[in-house]
């Protein structure tokens, strides 16, 4: 339980890390700001926050793919993550709830899976398959490009241990709806 406690405090953290220049960057406020329904697909980077205690993995940096499909009238999304390294993949398909911070920004929260291609090979979030919880925003700062920031968190995602597993994703992307 020390060890979730942890790892959700480090995520609160670098989640404000992330919001900060969100806010800044995305525009002014208004008293009911609009959001964005960008849809878009883009690339970055990733960086596990964590490792697996019982073995002698070490966190992990790598790549990630990620994308947005915006339900129009409602505040879900379709998301969807790849996040890989030299060793192994893993792919995410998520959903999440948007919150509108600015005209041109939201913040998200979400749940989805973690399908690690190969089980016992390090991903930026962690060796084996588990339920994955996302916190983030993304910010449209110019027409069609999209920056974005969140926190993973993988539930029992480490083999022979019930450890999480915690990655940082940071990218751009393109709109293309």
């Amino acid at each position: 339980m020390k060890r979730f406690l942890q790892s959700a405090l480090k995520i609160s953290a670098l989640s404000a890390l992330v919001f900060a220049p969100t806010f800044i960057s995305a525009g002014e406020a208004s008293a009911q700001p609009t959001g964005t329904n960008a849809s878009y697909l883009g690339a970055g980077v990733s960086l596990s926050a964590t490792n697996n205690a019982k073995t002698s993995d070490d966190a992990a940096f790598g790549g990630n793919l990620q994308g947005r499909v915006a339900i129009p009238n409602t505040p879900i999304s379709a998301r969807g993550a790849i996040l890989f390294n030299g060793e192994t993949s893993a792919i995410m398909p998520m959903i999440s709830y948007d919150v509108p911070i600015t005209n041109n920004a939201n913040a998200y929260v979400g749940a989805g899976y973690s399908f690690v291609e190969e089980d016992g090979e390090l991903s930026p979030l962690g060796n084996k398959d588990a339920v994955v919880l996302t916190a983030g925003a993304e910010a449209e700062v110019r027409r069609n490009i999209v920056f974005y920031g969140d926190a993973k968190l993988g539930l029992d995602a480490y083999e022979n241990s019930s450890d999480p597993a915690v990655s940082f994703q940071l990218g751009a992307a393109y709109r293309f709806n």
